[in-house]
This record gives structure tokens, sequence and C-alpha cells, in this order.
């Protein structure tokens, strides 16, 4: 029954679209596949004298020649200054087999200047578990320089002591996944609602049949799926290409007071309202001027300072908020009395709190 309904899935797929919808695949993701994060600890060398020589750069150095059978001798401090100890971290994609390529990141830990020039040493990346994931080693990319001069002068452009290798991983064992296991496949919204979640349902079910698929909380949508993994395949690129609606986001006002960027949602209305506002400035004016005693008087000549105080204090216009107002009479309000990003700041905070906004007032 599965199979003949994927195959009128993907002959009917592409005859239902919405000008204003979306996929299913940019609003949600598949529970389980997932990328998991992958860390090393490691050396690089062949650095122009910009490495370190801290004691755990010498231990790992030391061990490292000892799995060549280089052995010191006793009380030796290795001197290595093209020698830096570095973390390597990677992203491992779902699915990624033995064999395939993915890139890296390498982070100088230490005190080395610059790993301009480098070349990591092979380097095992662990997943939580402990296990082995990946093995890493290559020629690293570094767009950041530094430069200093005799005299203590310095100039540092992006940043010297972080580097990528592209394709620097190779990898060795493959995660398991859940994504062949049961008789359902999850959607997790990418952004939670419960309107949405039932709209992707009923998506679904148009589609397959009524009761093929359930919305269980504001976040995840259960569909009942074939168990064998050709058959998944092409059940979930069928799925996952479904146009729907997703719901409108709740009403809110986003507000980043460091760059002073404000963004008004369309739900956003305000209830009556009457504002009006102006700024004060104050200007101080330091000047100096010379005190001399009178002829024969015995005195001296000084200089007094002089300070002028000078407030100006702008007039603010008052305008009117109608009952309802949407985004588009907000801005052309806000626009008609000319008011700064950081007034109108002010003016949304005293809004909120006179209870004047329906929405949401989220300051960053």
């Amino acid at each position: 029954m599965l199979k003949h309904t994927l195959l009128l899935i993907v002959s009917t797929l592409f005859l239902c679209t919405s000008a204003q919808a979306a996929r299913i695949k940019d609003v949600a993701e598949v529970a389980g596949v997932r990328s998991n994060q992958l860390v090393g600890y490691g050396l690089v060398s062949g650095l122009p004298g910009t490495g370190e020589a801290n004691p755990f750069t010498e231990q790992s150095f030391t061990a490292m020649l000892q799995n060549f059978g280089i052995q010191l001798p006793p009380g030796t401090k290795p001197k290595i200054k093209n020698v830096a100890a570095v973390m390597v971290t990677a992203e491992l994609p779902p699915f990624s087999k033995p064999g395939q390529k993915i890139d890296i990141t390498v982070s100088s830990v230490g005190s080395a200047k610059s790993l301009r020039g480098g070349t990591l040493l092979q380097t095992f990346l662990k997943g939580l578990d402990g296990e082995v994931y990946a093995v890493a080693q290559g020629n690293l990319v570094v767009s950041g320089f530094s430069a200093e001069g005799a005299d203590g002068s310095k100039i540092v452009g992006n940043n010297p002591t972080v580097g990528i290798v592209s394709s620097g991983a190779t990898v060795e064992r493959e995660v398991p996944n859940p994504f062949g296991r049961g008789d359902f496949i999850t959607f997790n919204l990418l952004e939670s609602d419960f309107t949405t979640a039932q709209r992707l349902a009923d998506a679904v079910n148009n589609f397959l049949g009524p009761q093929m698929a359930s919305a269980m909380d504001a976040t995840s949508v259960k569909v009942r799926a074939p168990r064998d993994l050709s058959q998944r395949v092409a059940f979930l690129s069928a799925i996952e290409n479904l146009e729907f609606n997703p719901a409108d986001g709740a009403a809110k006002i986003i507000v980043n007071s460091r760059t002073g960027t404000i963004v008004v949602g369309k739900h956003v209305k305000l209830k009556p309202a009457a504002v009006t506002h102006g700024g004060m400035t104050v200007a101080i004016k330091e000047s100096l001027s010379v005190s001399q005693p009178n002829p024969f008087g015995g005195g001296e000549t000084v200089v007094v300072p002089d300070s002028d105080i000078a407030v100006t204090e702008a007039q603010g216009k008052m305008f009117k908020f109608e009952p309802g107002l949407t985004l588009d009479d907000l801005v052309r309000a806000v626009n008609e009395v000319g008011a700064a990003p950081s007034d109108l700041m002010a003016i949304l905070q005293a809004l909120k709190q006179a209870g004047a906004i329906e929405g949401q007032l989220i300051i960053i």
C-alpha cells in the first residue's frame, strides 16, 4: 500500500504549489539526522619561529618523538619555536562514510604568535563517546597575519592563530543513525508553533491519506513511513518537498540597543496613545581670562577660568496613535517627527509600559 502511495506522491508532488507556501525541508528537519562534533589535540610544525615553548607543548613533542623511537637524553629541554600545540575541531555530517573527507579548524592553545605556514601533524578526532571518528592532517590556510618591530610596535590583521584545512580529515568510523529504524519519521520544526505543526501534519495527510501524520506537540510531527530503506529515502524525498503555509510568527518588536537596529513584526498593533518626545542639550564652554591688579595695588596677575553654560531644549511634536495602528502607520508617524533610532527605542519602551503595544517588546 505504501509503495503505491509513494508513486502517487512522486507523480503529483509538483502539481500542488502555493505562491506563499514553504517546503517542509525549509521549516523542519528530520529527527536523528544531525551532525556530530569532533575534537582533537595535536601539534603544528614548520612555523617560522612563531611557535612556543610551553611545558605541555614540550611534553607533547617529546611523546611524539618517542612514538618514532627517538629518545632524548635525560634533562634535555628541546627548543621548539617552530612547533605549536593546537586544538582541532570539525563537524561530522550525518551519514558520513569511512574514507570521505571533512573540513577542520585548527586553533592555537598556547602562546604561539602565528600558525601561518604550519603543517598539522596526524591528529585523532574523537566524539563524545571517546571513540576516534576521523584522522586529521594537512597544511594550514591562515588568513590572519602579524608583524612586530624591534621597538615593540606590533600590527595584527584578522586572527593569525586560527587556520583551516579544507578536506583535512578522513572519516574512519560511521556514526550509527536511527533513520532506518521504526515505523515513523519525525519532523522537528526549526521554530516551535502549534499552528505550523498542525498545518504540516494536514499537508502530509492530504497526500498520504488520513491518520498518516500527527502533530505530537508544537515542535514534532510524526509521519508513518515504509521500513525498506530504499523506499524510505524516496518517501522522505517526496515528503520534504511538500509545500504548505506555515503560521505567522507572534507579534514582536526586536530592539538591539548596541547597534540601534529595530525590527517590528507585521502583526504588531498599538492601542490609542499620544506621545511627545523632545531633547535637551547642555553645552559648557570653558575659556580663560586674565585678572590684573590696580596700579600700585601690590597684587599679582592671575589667570581665571570662565565657564559659559547654555541650555537648549528642542520642542517635541506630539503625535497620536489611533486604535489598531499597523506597522505602516507606525513607521509613517515616526518618520514625520524625525525620531532617531535611539528616540524610537525610548518611545517603544514607554508605549510598552503604558500597555499600548499589542505584542512582545524584546530588547537584546
